[in-house]
């Protein structure tokens, strides 16, 4: 047998792994997960019945073109179907957008820290990442980001809010970054928590990609609308750069059940942003609760708050699933908590003021 081995491409070398959240222990003290900004409902009204109606055909393929859902989406962003592309939820699309535009030698530019799978399907793509540091508020510095960008440029990330630290980018500041980008670099607006947003100054990526060619949208099913287990995300962008989208899909990558499901509850928006405003308020009492007990919390717009513990994380993290509770620990930097069940942001609390007054 040749001791020799397939040869892979080089920069698959120094790739970290995508590290999801933890979950909560089965047969442990560990009861509530808080680790991946999961909503914490059931599916919304319709949702499971659609679903059980299309498990009974999974035997064939899923519609490839996603008709039934791009129809939906078309008609309740009000765009052209030719301007939409789905995906296996948003960070699937996101590494199509790498894949239609970045190579060896071309450079794509992101916030830090932000999302955490930025740099993977950057390296994935062959480009190189270049990570801008946020401001020391947790904000993107979208001055330095624009002061960043060459003429090897291809493309820009704009988590918004952000993840993990939940903080936005504004209207104004917003645009004046837009007009600052070559038209040739293409910038995507990565809105995966845009259902939770309350701040009015936060402005909706779909009204700026209408009259910029080289603004693209992201959105998720995952999030507010509670399908994160069936994977369904898409992209609004103009013509050429949608289309390539849809070139280069994984043929049957969206299965039935997730579009059926992805089109109820699109169907269901009433119920939606009952929940969603519920996660709110929970959102509001959680942050006012920290502040009361002496911690700095960014201003959050989505559905999870970020402690800044720097070497105390571990500890932290360590307490909260101690007392029954799973969040996602970034080492040396902070903790992200998703807004969950209100029994489990009371552990939550009662763990931070202990560990606040003790520390």
């Amino acid at each position: 047998m040749s001791e020799t081995s397939p040869k892979l491409r080089a920069e698959l070398e120094g790739i970290p792994t995508y590290k999801p959240g933890r979950p909560a222990a089965v047969d442990g003290p560990t009861a509530y997960k808080l680790s991946s900004n999961e909503n914490p409902y059931p599916p919304l009204p319709g949702v499971l019945e659609s679903v059980t109606a299309a498990a009974t055909s999974f035997n064939r393929y899923p519609d490839m073109a996603c008709a039934g859902l791009m129809n939906e989406l078309s008609e309740r962003f009000g765009v052209p179907l030719s301007h939409l592309a789905t995906g296996t939820g948003s960070v699937g699309v996101a590494q199509q957008l790498l894949q239609v535009t970045s190579g060896p030698g071309d450079e794509v530019i992101y916030a830090w820290r932000s999302f955490e799978a930025y740099p993977i399907i950057t390296r994935i793509s062959g480009a190189t990442p270049v990570q801008v540091p946020l401001t020391p508020g947790d904000v993107h510095d979208l001055d330095a980001m624009a002061d960043a960008i060459t003429d090897r440029t291809r493309l820009i990330f704009v988590c918004n809010p952000n993840n993990p630290t939940g903080t936005v980018v504004r209207r104004a500041e917003l645009e004046r970054f837009l007009d600052r980008v070559p038209g040739d670099v293409l910038v995507v607006l990565d809105e995966a928590y845009r259902e939770f947003i309350r701040d009015t100054e936060v402005p909706d990526g779909v009204e700026l990609y209408r009259e910029r060619p080289n603004v693209c949208v992201l959105r998720t099913f995952s999030k507010a609308y509670g399908l994160a287990g069936l994977r369904v995300g898409f992209a609004i962008a103009h013509e050429p750069v949608a289309a390539a989208l849809r070139k280069t899909a994984v043929p049957f990558g969206v299965s039935q059940l997730a579009q059926e499901a992805a089109i109820a509850s699109l169907r269901a928006e009433d119920e939606l942003l009952g929940r969603v405003g519920s996660l709110v308020c929970e959102r509001t009492r959680v942050v006012e609760g920290l502040q009361a007990q002496g911690w700095t919390v960014p201003e959050t717009q989505a559905n999870f708050v970020w402690l800044r513990l720097g070497e105390r994380t571990a500890d932290f993290a360590a307490a909260c699933e101690e007392h029954g509770v799973v969040v996602r620990p970034f080492p040396g930097e902070g903790v992200r908590v998703t807004v969950g069940e209100s029994e489990a942001n009371d552990i939550l609390l009662k763990v931070a003021e202990v560990f606040s007054k003790a520390g």
